[in-house]
């Protein structure tokens, strides 16, 4: 096995141990589905024929839900770091902070785009099981799309808050700073994404999600733009990670 192989297993060992962590990314999963399952059986067809009503973005409604799993995944899984000198252990294994702080990302993207890609699948399925025939297949206009960009913007969110976590030292931090920001900034701004608001990480990466995006820029910018913020966050935390003190 080479150093690299071995780095990364013993991340993912790291993170198949601890219950929180492998928990929240389950519940990317569990949420995300069984949330879209449950609505689509409350309300069926309701909304089939009115105005703005979309079947594919309805199809992904438990992705609201998920993605505070997929964002509580990525911060625990890198704030155990900072637990009872955790980090210090880490790196006696790994002098390379570079390679540590690479190989935990991976992973984490990893574990996340691995769970996000059955996440997709089983969410779009449960919720069109219960549209009748207002039901798309993956055949249909963007379709595909949407299962495969709601992958990638949950592995996005998980590296927001991994970078985030890597600067802040603290998963509690990340999550009282991204979860109110995704929830009420999005609530306050409606449903118009137009202007700045256009370019926030999750008003932009949900774009994939709608069979006829209405913004300033198609569905795959859209996941550009957060994959943006995601850069940022992950540098800013890789610049952290090398910097300070363990």
């Amino acid at each position: 096995m080479s150093s690299s192989t071995a780095l990364l297993h013993s991340e993912w060992i790291k993170i198949r141990s601890m219950r929180a962590t492998a928990g929240s990314l389950l519940a990317v999963l569990a949420a995300t589905a069984g949330i879209t399952a449950l609505a689509g059986a409350a309300f069926g067809t309701s909304d089939a024929g009115t105005a703005g009503f979309d079947p594919l973005y309805g199809s992904f409604y438990g992705l609201n839900f998920g993605q505070i799993a997929a964002i509580a995944f990525g911060a625990t899984a890198f704030s155990s770091e900072f637990h009872n000198g955790a980090l210090r252990v880490s790196l006696a294994a790994v002098p390379r902070r570079g390679a540590f702080y690479a190989a935990k990302t991976a992973v984490v993207g990893g574990s996340t785009l691995a769970v996000g890609l059955l996440t997709g699948c089983a969410t779009f399925y449960a919720g069109q099981t219960f549209l009748g025939r207002y039901a798309l297949g993956l055949g249909d206009p963007a379709a595909l799309r949407a299962v495969l960009g709601s992958a990638v913007y949950l592995t996005l969110m998980a590296l927001l808050a991994s970078g985030l976590a890597a600067v802040l030292r603290s998963g509690v931090a990340v999550l009282s700073i991204l979860v109110p920001f995704i929830l009420i900034v999005s609530f306050v701004l409606g449903d118009k994404a137009t202007g700045v608001a256009a370019y926030l990480p999750d008003r932009a990466g949900q774009l994939v999600l709608h069979q006829h995006p209405d913004a300033p820029f198609g569905p795959w910018t859209g996941l550009a733009v957060t994959a943006g913020w995601a850069a940022v966050a992950v540098a800013a935390g890789w610049f952290a990670v090398r910097r300070r003190d363990a």
